[in-house]
């Protein structure tokens, strides 16, 4: 088929609206801003696989559309952490802690 004289694919092989909801729903049913008593090498031991595998099932073809995703668990860590440490209540200190483990982790970097 064509279209303004170029050829297009019959469909989109991206992450449809219904799945994004569906693995947000998901997520949020974890509960990471409440998890103080585990640590965030323990939380990355049990979200990790987890997540590693939304990404390569729904990010093969167009990975930027998890984007909003990842930066949602960012947020749910950061609020884990402004929760577990008085010191780190500010959002800019809590930011820069999950910065911080990341370099310190990298193969176990907080999403």
């Amino acid at each position: 088929m064509r279209r303004h004289g170029k050829l297009f694919p019959p469909f989109d092989p991206a992450i449809s609206r219904e799945a994004l909801t569906g693995i947000g729903q998901e997520m949020r049913s974890w509960s990471l801003h409440r998890r103080c008593g585990f640590s965030l090498s323990e939380l990355a031991r049990r979200i990790n696989p987890v997540v590693a595998g939304w990404l390569k099932y729904y990010g093969r073809f167009r990975p930027w559309e998890l984007h909003s995703f990842l930066m949602r668990i960012n947020a749910h860590l950061v609020r884990m952490i402004r929760t577990k440490h008085r010191r780190l209540a500010g959002k800019r200190k809590a930011l820069a802690k999950l910065r911080e483990i990341a370099k310190w982790y990298p193969r176990r970097e907080p999403y």
